[in-house]
């Protein structure tokens, strides 16, 4: 066994990393693939262009290494969570379109659910808030909207699953059909606390139990991929959603170890062991991973829109031509001029779950320019992990002084700065920040014995950076109250 071979199935790309023995990156392959948006708040992807896109960069991240994948021990899988795709067993295709995570089509159902008074039904059991950010409401939408699916559903002939299980699925051969609990944690159809899907959640919204994965361990051999795929079988020894694998993959192993990525969203990751703890501030309770059969949990902040609002500035504004610029500009002003920004395109979520919310720039004046815009979106993205610390520190009654932190934006100097100013605490970014994909790996290579302890691991995950906050009290609180405002001003604009 030389190589372990990270898919990373992203939000807006897929990623193949190939990491060796000591845990560095020896190949990588990445492609983007197109977003659909049907309707303002929708978000679609096409199920067939991501499994597609996800094979050919995994064929060229080994055709890189100039090997084959004889020499590959283990695969690992991480991907986007909660986006939801229901296809057909006999043929493999997809109904619909893969609907998004960030997909806001069900919101209006989802304030039914909570009008209705099934609040703490869902919590309890799933260790989620209502809300169309999850699995559930989608699935429900799919049977409710296309033309027969919810008839040939309850004739078995329909699958559900998120990206983890389409992968699995399609890899291995159409045999089988998996999730992990890290993953089905993230429907809103998945009992956290039992390890099994809920019979009444599932009756509740008139989903068929038949069209759901069977629930498996994140680590260990858990299918075996098609030699038709890679000319090669190779097992698949790894699954989890991306921000667990970002968490495993900081090593994050011991309870209250926190971790902050920056990928299309910001999400943050404490580690609470075996304790599941339920938030009281807008977080979320959720599975990390499962290893032999034992869980461990997590508490986790999800904000919807972080690097994605960069990939804004870039497509939609077109006043840069890559997320590397961002820095330069941000630094060439002395601060946003009073400029905020809230990047609420798919509303907001933790700590204020406002689905109605919507993005909005406010403070601007005559003398407010483009480096300004750009200055204050990465201040968002600063900002918005700030609100979740404070809502972790409450909740677990503790102050947090050092975040570990990985994610594509994390590299930006200027925004890992701000971000020490504003949390008022150590940023750790460790030497590879491709953490999700090693996370993964990690996992992975655990399953099959290519690394033989989390000890092991820890000696391979090393801190490059760490940036320690300089900014005076009264002016972050200054800021703060800025933010704060502006937030209020972005809510319940759909409303």
């Amino acid at each position: 066994m030389k190589y372990i071979l990270s898919l990373d199935q992203g939000t807006t790309s897929s990623r193949a990393i190939v990491f060796g023995k000591s845990g560095e990156i020896l190949s990588s392959a990445q492609h983007e693939f197109k977003q659909y948006y049907p309707k303002a708040g929708w978000v679609e992807h096409d199920a067939i262009e991501i499994f597609d896109s996800q094979i050919n960069v995994a064929k060229k991240a080994v055709e890189n290494l100039g090997d084959s994948f004889k020499n590959v021990g283990a695969i690992g899988i991480t991907n986007q969570r909660e986006t939801t795709i229901v296809w057909d067993k006999a043929t493999g295709k997809p109904v619909y379109n893969a609907i998004v995570w960030q997909c806001r089509r069900t919101s209006e159902y989802c304030d039914k659910l909570k009008s209705d008074g099934y609040i703490d039904f869902f919590r309890k059991r799933t260790g989620l808030l209502i809300d169309a950010y999850f699995s559930a409401t989608k699935v429900k939408w799919i049977l409710d909207n296309v033309p027969y699916a919810r008839e040939r559903a309850e004739a078995g002939e329909l699958l559900f699953g998120t990206v983890d299980s389409w992968l699995v699925w399609n890899l291995s051969g159409r045999k089988s059909h998996i999730t992990d609990y890290s993953n089905a944690s993230r429907t809103m159809l998945f009992n956290i606390h039992t390890l099994q899907w809920d019979d009444e959640i599932l009756k509740l919204l008139g989903i068929p139990k038949s069209m759901l994965p069977k629930a498996v361990n994140s680590s260990g051999e858990l299918a075996i991929c098609d030699e038709a795929i890679f000319g090669s079988p190779c097992p698949i020894c790894s699954c989890a959603g991306d921000q667990q694998a970002a968490l495993f993959g900081q090593c994050c192993f011991d309870k209250g170890d926190v971790k902050n990525t920056y990928g299309t969203g910001g999400f943050m990751l404490m580690n609470t062991s075996s304790t599941p703890i339920q938030s009281k501030s807008g977080l979320l309770t959720t599975i990390a991973w499962g290893i032999e059969g034992k869980v461990t949990y997590a508490l986790e902040g999800s904000v919807f829109v972080a690097g994605a609002l960069v990939q804004w500035l870039r497509d939609e504004l077109q006043i840069i031509e890559s997320s590397v610029q961002t820095e330069e500009i941000a630094k060439s002003v002395y601060d946003s001029n009073g400029v905020y920004i809230v990047p609420a395109f798919v509303g907001l979520g933790a700590p204020y779950w406002n689905q109605g919310a919507r993005g909005a720039i406010l403070g601007l004046t005559r003398g407010a320019n483009k480096a300004h815009i750009i200055r204050a979106s990465l201040e968002a993205i600063a900002y918005q992990t700030s609100d979740v610390l404070k809502a972790m520190e409450q909740d677990c009654n503790t102050t947090l002084k050092q975040i570990k932190v990985d994610g594509g934006a994390s590299s930006n100097n200027f925004l890992m700065e701000f971000q020490a100013d504003i949390l008022n605490s150590t940023i750790s970014r460790p030497k590879c920040v491709e953490t999700t994909a090693m996370g993964a790996a990690f996992l992975a290579g655990l399953g099959i014995g290519f690394w033989k302890s989390p000890e092991e691991l820890k000696k391979i995950n090393s801190t490059a950076t760490k940036f320690q906050p300089r900014m005076s009290k009264d002016y972050r609180e200054k800021l703060l109250r800025g933010w704060r405002k502006a937030v209020e001003r972005a809510k319940d604009w759909e409303d």
